[in-house]
């Protein structure tokens, strides 16, 4: 206890500057919970949507007794989201079963909306039509899965859903149907947080309990040299970094309801939360409260470990030990299991992610990450001292000098921003590996509606779209029903050749204006359609029907459709010309396509269900709720990248402001001799911009690598990103750019003997 209270007492009675080194140790820790808890929270998030999602599925039975209360859920897509619609028909039993969110079940012509809905149908009327009767209410926040749902409760007759409806015994499932985030995928999410926040979070939090070393190093020994235990001395540096990280937790934890807050009531783009979901757990606090501070003690007896067993050696400034080389085993040990699977991706069989690879994957990859940094000052100290020993220049010799007595000062500058590089390389993968399972097969994206659900006008707006390529219409052949088994029908594709080459992977021997078969060899032909036959399609036209008849040419254009494709498997090319302008085929489908990117197909969606509310939209080989999965996992790595940024940024700027502290007495010395403020900045930028452009390489090519391993084991088809390589070379050399100029405040104008005064 007196070893505590005398560390109490020197970090708040041994001058301005121990005073600014605990204010960036608390600040840069406070940052460091803030993003540590949002970590933790984000599982806790996902949970509560899907456990309010999963409490209101109704339980339900296709026996339907007298007097049973039925139900009926549709989900269907609006623009690129889910509108779920539960239709209720009251009965006599289980009327009183209420779902969350409601205190009652709404009667026959009552709508019961969320408040998204509620808007929508406020700004869009025309939903009006998927909503049949007046609105009674809004349902509440224990009924939505987020705040931004699509969701309505219906009230109906039984007659009206008796040919679908099931009987209601009750509400809740133990699972959701539809989780936020699939199972499966949820490794990629804890693998790309893992990496992206939680390992430059570790290494950040060592760097702030870690500021100053070297003056702190002096004073601990001066303490030692003056009758204090080896112990003792330990927990006098020990309480200055563990109040340090306790006041840090406390602020990060503030800082986090505050964010917490803000958040659920901006939003993030494709996840919104409310409250009481990120709302800190008992588990969250623990880890923050206890887990920080306790690895702020043990960080604060290594560092002082030096001072307390050879004092004279650190008050005399010793000539400097090598830096351990057991980082460099942790890097060779990483690399060589990264480096063995992504030898398997030039091999027939390729690693997968079955078995034990599930481990050794992650395990590879972190310790490549891990032996980085810990690697860095050993190739910082050999670097430095082959290059004082061979230089003519005395700047670079002033640099690497300096290097070799501190290589450890100038790593925790650089290693902040040395991981940056390396884990953007492994989201890069990540997001990657994302693509290939999500992404459709194709390059294009096709929507289908019902044509008799449009208007000419409606067929226009659709058909400008941003986003959209091209439209055209589909339909099938009319047959009697009372004719023969066997009489030939065919799908046809109404449209110009243009159109057709847009719908279509390629195409040849198209002529426009005529009536032409069409051949793909991956796709089937019509029911017994030939060459000659008599294929008879149904219009409508001015309130009549009427048959146009074609014979089923011999010309024929060779196309291969994509899979999936709206237009697979058409087997005629019927120009618009050889309709009347005003009919309109039977039974037919307004075909879209787009460019099958996520985005693309998400903006395309939402202008669909801007010029047509109502439309019952068939994205073609697409999910909607796999859709709003992606845009929640994309979201998800981007909140993980911008933590990562902030954490490399601020251990950057924490950790040059405590050098240019920590410096000045050096800085002061030489500039006495007769050093120029030009030399001693170059000095400065070199010290930091050499070993971290070397750290940068490093990065570079351990990302690289242990990004192709992630690849190659997860199956997908590119297993060597070369197509990011040039975007990291630019974001590593905006780095090293960032770098220099945040070294330039190092040398300060005014020159302050008294700073070279010894302690």
């Amino acid at each position: 206890m007196r070893e505590f209270l005398l560390g109490l007492r020197l970090l708040f009675g041994s001058g301005r500057g121990n005073r600014v080194r605990f204010f960036l140790m608390t600040a840069g820790g406070s940052l460091g919970v803030c993003c540590l808890a949002l970590v933790l929270t984000i599982p806790q998030i996902l949970d509560a949507h899907d456990g309010r999602d999963a409490a209101r599925q109704p339980q339900s039975a296709s026996a339907r007794p007298a007097g049973a209360t039925l139900v009926l859920q549709r989900t269907d897509p609006y623009g690129s989201h889910a509108f779920t619609r539960v239709f209720i028909a009251k009965g006599t039993k289980d009327a009183g079963e209420v779902p969350p969110g409601l205190t009652e079940l709404p009667d026959p012509g009552e709508v019961f909306l969320s408040p998204r809905a509620h808007d929508l149908l406020r700004d869009q009327p025309a939903v009006k039509g998927l909503l049949p009767g007046h609105e009674q209410g809004l349902i509440r926040a224990p009924g939505l899965a987020h705040p931004d749902e699509l969701f309505a409760y219906i009230g109906t007759s039984p007659d009206k859903i008796a040919d679908e409806g099931r009987a209601l015994k009750g509400w809740g499932y133990s699972y959701a149907p539809f989780p936020a985030v699939e199972p499966s995928t949820l490794t990629y999410l804890r693998f790309a947080l893992g990496s992206l926040v939680l390992l430059p979070l570790g290494i950040f939090l060592s760097v702030c309990a870690r500021l100053s070393a070297a003056s702190r190093n002096r004073r601990l020994a001066s303490l030692r040299l003056l009758g204090l235990s080896t112990r003792g001395t330990q927990r006098v540096n020990a309480a200055e970094t563990v109040v340090a990280a306790l006041l840090g937790s406390i602020l990060g934890l503030g800082e986090y309801w505050v964010l917490n807050q803000v958040m659920t009531r901006t939003g993030l783009p494709s996840l919104r939360w409310y409250p009481a979901d990120g709302a800190l757990s008992a588990t969250t606090v623990a880890v923050c409260l206890i887990g920080c501070p306790v690895l702020a003690w043990f960080v604060g007896r290594v560092s002082a470990r030096d001072a307390a067993a050879n004092p004279l050696a650190v008050r005399r400034t010793a000539a400097p030990k090598r830096p351990a080389k057991w980082g460099g085993l942790l890097l060779v040990t990483g690399l060589g299991i990264v480096v063995g699977y992504c030898a398997t991706g030039f091999t027939d069989r390729p690693a997968n992610s079955v078995g034990l690879n599930t481990l050794l994957i992650p395990a590879g990859i972190l310790l490549t990450g891990l032996g980085l940094v810990l690697t860095l000052p050993l190739i910082s100290y050999a670097l430095a001292r082959r290059l004082a020993r061979s230089t003519q220049s005395l700047t670079l010799n002033l640099a690497m000098r300096r290097n070799e007595v501190e290589p450890g000062s100038t790593m925790r500058v650089v290693t902040g921003l040395v991981l940056l590089v390396f884990s953007a390389s492994l989201a890069q993968g990540v997001l990657i590996q994302l693509e290939q399972v999500t992404r459709p097969s194709a390059p294009v994206q096709d929507y289908s509606l019902a044509l008799s659900a449009l208007t000419t006008e409606q067929r226009r707006g659709l058909a400008d779209v941003p986003g959209v390529r091209a439209h055209a219409v589909t339909a099938e052949s009319w047959t009697d029903p009372e004719g023969s088994a066997d009489q030939p029908w065919a799908s046809a594709v109404i449209g110009t050749c243009d159109q057709l080459a847009k719908l279509v992977r390629d195409s040849k021997g198209c002529v426009d204006g005529k009536v032409m078969r069409l051949s793909d060899p991956n796709a089937g032909t019509g029911q017994g359609a030939r060459p000659g036959d008599e294929l008879r399609f149904r219009l409508r036209e001015g309130g009549k029907d009427r048959t146009l008849t074609i014979s089923l040419p011999r010309e024929t254009i060779a196309y291969s459709a994509y899979d999936p494709s709206a237009v697979h498997g058409a087997d005629v090319l019927i120009p618009p010309s050889a309709l009347p302008a005003s009919a309109r085929p039977e039974y037919a489908r307004y075909v879209l396509t787009s460019s099958s990117d996520h985005d693309e197909v998400r903006k395309v969606l939402d202008g669909i269900a801007a010029v047509t509310p109502t439309a019952e939209v068939e994205p073609v080989g697409v999910n909607i709720e796999g859709l709003q999965q992606i845009a929640v996992l994309e979201t998800l790595l981007a909140v993980g990248m911008v933590m990562g940024l902030v954490i490399g940024t601020a251990a950057f700027v924490v950790s040059a402001t405590d050098r240019a502290m920590e410096r000045r007495a050096q800085v002061t010395a030489v500039t006495l001799i007769g050093a120029r403020a030009r030399t001693m900045r170059a000095v400065q930028c070199v010290q930091v911009v050499l070993p971290l452009s070397v750290g940068l390489v490093l990065a570079l090519v351990t990302g690289k690598l242990a990004e192709a391993s992630y690849l190659i084991t997860g199956g997908g088809e590119i297993y060597w990103d070369f197509a990011g390589v040039p975007v990291l070379a630019l974001a590593a050399a905006g780095v090293a750019a960032v770098s220099a100029v945040g070294t330039l405040p190092l040398v300060g104008r005014r020159i302050d003997p008294e700073l070279i005064r010894r302690d």
